[in-house]
């Protein structure tokens, strides 16, 4: 069974749009590739036969993935979210209190995450660390050289 995952209305667009072209313009023409490889003789010393089988495979699996994503994926609400404490797709200002630096993060789904544009996993330790936490609150998150000590500065959306 798939777990539901949570997405904003941009990201489940891109979600979508991707299955789209996987579906209407790679598979088709990775099934070309497979048909004129097949024409040139012997299969079993067919060396782009091979190639193109296994990026065949490749597509197929990625495929199956992105229908599994969008079959179990449910668009947060904004408006319904509370703005007191963290939550996916909030927005949130942090302290780091080791390096006396401030932060700002917005936790979106695993999918949707892009470090270079501020946007963070939920399942990330930053993010999980942060979920539920109230403007004051301090987390502190295990990471690879240590514990992070983040205060919750403010909330939004």
């Amino acid at each position: 069974m798939s777990q539901v995952t949570y997405y904003t209305q941009e990201g489940l667009k891109r979600l979508q749009e991707e299955l789209q072209e996987l579906t209407s313009v790679q598979r088709p023409s990775i099934s070309a590739q497979i048909a004129e490889a097949r024409d040139k003789g012997d299969l079993s010393e067919n060396a782009e036969y091979d190639a193109a089988k296994e990026a065949q495979g490749l597509l197929e699996m990625r495929i199956a993935k992105l229908q599994d994503l969008v079959r179990n994926a449910r668009i947060v609400d904004e408006s319904q979210l509370d703005n007191s404490k963290v939550l996916i797709l909030s927005t949130v200002k942090l302290k780091h209190l080791g390096l006396n630096k401030e932060l700002i993060y917005t936790i979106v789904a695993e999918n949707e995450a892009n470090l270079k544009e501020g946007k963070i996993s939920v399942e990330s330790p930053i993010g999980k660390g942060l979920l539920g936490k109230r403007v004051g609150d301090i987390a502190e998150i295990s990471v690879p050289n240590g514990v992070m000590k983040l205060e919750v500065i403010d909330i939004s959306r």
